[in-house]
């Protein structure tokens, strides 16, 4: 029996706001435990709430790039239940009127795009974070009240690949949008899947599976795709599927059971009553979407239309910190291509050799730009500008110090010269001749490194090639 895959996907972001959503507390990663944290966070009798403004704007920038029906007016209400994350016994969240709704993305499929539709994204704080030993708990409140993003996808997944695309473009939305670093190893952004299966032709959903605790957009396609296969596995093996909660094990490769559901839980929303209705202007919405950084897709097509190749594109915009360094550099070259190749290449070695960020990198774009437009304009090959930008991060000096102190001449691009060099290679060898006429073409490369060789890589190596195939043609 064949069966269908259903999942959905819940992804909750943490804002990169400066406080937290609705206290005067910092909202920072990585600090001593309980070191930012407001009355307000503890649940001390007497605060009262009041809503961060940027984590307002970044939820409508989120919701504008997903497409969605914002809501021009901010409800709020009150989740309730008791557990230890959670000091004030109830969670401010969005359930009634989330701030948009009805919005989708655009993933990639074998075969073309695929539209996974949004079912809403709502505002709401973050619980603390728990600390699990062998016999006892321990709690740090840094992160309570964390303003998060929660975005709800619509049941039209079907597989593990398809859910990884999805978060990744999630990912890309929020982090170009400014509204979070999106680092799913911190804890940032986490996904959770609700899997099910049925036969193919079947209306009714089967059993969903909740799956947890995936820390990497490669496990999520790993946990889904496990999951469907051991869902598929009971099923006919005659065994019903339990709804229940399961965790990803990365280091056995399965889901592992957490907690067996058995009723739904009723967590008797209402109103918040210390936050009233916030009715939001035309003019603030639009502001807010307009003020927007430019998002990731943007910036792909105006990387493609520089003449980066798709793959160049990937590279440069994983990292927005590589994205801005690759922006500034592009003034002052003239071919962003041949920056791209840098970059890439040499500057991306040179960082991880160091295990060093490109924040920390002592060599500027404009630095960067000089040395690229000596390869473009100033006669010099490839690898002597790669000479050059060793010298300049090894040592600190300018592009044209480093030339000087590397003896580095520009290459010989006059054809007169080349020429000579040309029918010196090919007078020395005439079976190179022959096989390139009997349709060898890797011998060029061969005759190439004869005329690199004789003129001591003083010469262009484009304009040798160029010269080979036409003497190549006449002989």
């Amino acid at each position: 029996m064949n069966f269908e895959a259903i999942i959905g996907i819940e992804i909750h972001v943490q804002q990169k706001t400066k406080s937290k959503m609705f206290s005067a507390a910092p909202n920072g990663f990585s600090r001593d435990p309980n070191t930012q944290i407001a009355p307000l966070d503890m649940a001390y009798p007497g605060t009262m709430p009041v809503v961060n403004k940027q984590a307002v704007i970044n939820a409508i920038r989120v919701a504008n790039a997903l497409h969605m029906e914002i809501d021009h007016t901010l409800y709020f209400d009150r989740k309730n239940y008791f557990y230890s994350d959670l000091p004030k016994g109830f969670q401010i969240t969005q359930q009634a009127r989330p701030i948009g709704k009805n919005g989708y993305v655009m993933v990639a499929v074998p075969g073309g795009m695929k539209k996974i539709r949004i079912e809403r994204i709502h505002m709401e704080e973050d619980t603390c974070k728990q600390e699990h030993f062998m016999d006892y708990s321990l709690l740090d409140y840094n992160r309570a009240g964390v303003p998060l993003c929660e975005i709800v996808s619509m049941p039209d997944i079907a597989n593990g690949t398809e859910a990884r695309e999805y978060a990744e473009a999630i990912r890309n939305i929020v982090v170009y949008s400014g509204t979070s670093d999106g680092k799913m190893e911190e804890g940032s952004m986490r996904c959770d899947t609700n899997v099910s299966i049925r036969p193919y032709g079947q209306k009714a959903f089967g059993t969903k599976v909740e799956v947890k605790n995936i820390n990497s957009f490669k496990n999520v396609e790993l946990a889904i795709d496990y999951e469907i296969k051991r869902q598929s596995q009971l099923l006919l093996q005659g065994k019903k599927i339990q709804q229940e909660t399961r965790r990803w094990d990365e280091a056995s490769g399965r889901t592992v059971l957490m907690r067996v559901k058995t009723d739904a839980v009723d967590y008797k929303y209402f109103c918040e009553p210390n936050i009233t209705p916030i009715h939001m202007s035309d003019e603030f919405i639009q502001k807010a979407i307009e003020t927007c950084p430019e998002l990731y897709d943007s910036k792909k097509e105006r990387y493609l239309k520089m003449g980066l190749s798709e793959t160049d594109v990937e590279v440069i915009l994983a990292n927005p910190k590589t994205a801005a360094y690759f922006e500034e550099g592009v003034p002052f070259v003239q071919n962003a291509k041949n920056l791209a190749n840098f970059l890439i290449v040499e500057i991306n070695s040179y960082l991880n050799k160091n295990g060093i960020t490109i924040q920390e990198l002592e060599l500027s774009p404009k630095t960067l730009g000089e040395i690229v437009t000596m390869q473009e304009k100033g006669g010099l090959s490839h690898k002597q500008c790669v000479d050059i930008l060793n010298k300049v991060l090894e040592e600190g000096v300018s592009p044209e110090e480093a030339k000087k102190d590397l003896k580095i001449v520009a290459q010989v691009s006059d054809t007169d010269t080349i020429l000579k060099f040309v029918k010196e290679a090919l007078d020395n060898n005439p079976q190179s001749i022959a096989d390139f006429k009997a349709g060898n073409q890797r011998v060029l490369g061969f005759l190439v490194g004869q005329v690199m060789k004789a003129s001591h890589g003083k010469v262009n190596p484009a304009e040798v090639s160029r010269l080979l195939r036409e003497e190549l043609e006449k002989r």
